[in-house]
């Protein structure tokens, strides 16, 4: 069976979709949608495309009644995710969609429990989750080679792109989120979170009154064991550092994606204590093996491997999407009070 596909948004995020459903085996790439012209003529040239076999719109509503088609992926601005998911689970098409899957934990929640009634999957793009070093990094977690967990911090920062619609918070933190919730196998149940804006200070977001879309932010999370999460996020900083370390007992463990040769590295060590002194004892350096495979192929195939088997997880989907947006939403809350903890419900 050929799962027939169409792809809306092909801006930076969406033509990476378009790549990995035209040399998917079971997939066939019916339409691209897009609102620039532009951005149309540049993915046609550039998947060298044929306009006989595939359709080129510049909105939802030229393609939606394709007689030949079983599923969409957006990857449109998180504000227009809502009523274009919606439309098409009652459609009747599977989903696929870029994070955050909207801006509304109560939006989530619903389209969620539609594409259920509906027999339908919704997927979220959390990359990170299907990312191999970061579930090796959740078994070595697991085998309690670092002893005690203790703490966590991560850093998120480069230079460009700046985003006009959501702020740095939006745009980068749910990444690490994704991968803390993940390793620890909870979710924080209180946040907090700071930020500073310099580059657009007249713009605001959809969901708040706070003025200006911060460009940089200070952000803790707090898990129900007392497990804390430090994350700092940027996008006007040239050095660029995408790295996330949760620390314990026995010793740390570091991914570290711009080291590309050895992103998963365990340094260990600990103290033993001599009187009133701790001397550090087993300290040694080690790199962690990790198969190399492209997270995004790997969401993709998920997502049609549920289409085929109509077997619906909670592993990355309209579910774990809600509960993502929860946690910015009150980390939000916490940047609009200044910096106050927020209590999750």
């Amino acid at each position: 069976m050929t799962i027939k596909v169409a792809v809306l948004g092909v801006g930076r995020w969406g033509v990476h979709f378009v790549r990995n459903f035209i040399h998917h085996p079971q997939t066939e790439l019916v339409a691209v949608v897009d609102a620039s012209e532009a951005s149309l003529a540049l993915c046609q040239q550039k998947f060298n495309l044929d306009r006989d076999q595939t359709v080129f719109a510049t909105s939802w509503e030229a393609i939606k009644s394709l007689n030949n088609l079983d599923a969409i992926v957006v990857a449109t601005p998180a504000s227009t995710h809502y009523p274009l998911i919606k439309d098409a689970l009652n459609s009747g098409y599977h989903v696929l969609a870029e994070k955050p899957l909207t801006l509304d934990p109560k939006e989530c929640l619903e389209l969620s429990e539609l594409a259920a009634s509906k027999e339908l999957q919704l997927l979220v793009d959390h990359t990170y989750l299907f990312n191999s070093v970061v579930n090796r990094g959740r078994e070595i977690i697991k085998s309690d080679r670092i002893g005690e967990l203790r703490y966590g911090y991560g850093t998120r920062t480069h230079l460009s792109p700046v985003r006009q619609d959501v702020d740095a918070l939006w745009d980068l933190a749910i990444h690490d989120i994704a991968i803390f919730n993940h390793w620890l196998g909870q979710t924080p149940n209180r946040v907090q979170a700071k930020g500073q804006v310099w580059l657009q200070p007249e713009k605001t977001m959809p969901i708040s009154d706070q003025h200006g879309l911060a460009d940089v932010v200070w952000l803790t999370l707090y898990y129900p064991d007392g497990f804390q999460a430090h994350i700092h996020l940027s996008w006007l900083n040239p050095d660029k550092q995408r790295r996330i370390c949760v620390v314990g007992s026995k010793g740390t463990l570091i991914f570290d994606e711009m080291a590309t040769d050895q992103p998963l590295t365990l340094q260990q060590g600990y103290f033993e204590p001599a009187g009133e002194k701790f001397i550090p004892k087993g300290q040694s350096h080690e790199v962690v093996a990790v198969a190399t495979v492209e997270p995004l192929k790997a969401v993709c195939d998920r997502f049609i491997e549920n289409i085929l088997t109509n077997s619906s997880d909670r592993f990355s989907s309209g579910w774990t999407g809600a509960e993502l947006v929860r946690i910015l939403r009150g980390l939000s809350t916490s940047m609009e009070q200044e910096g106050t903890i927020v209590q999750l419900n």
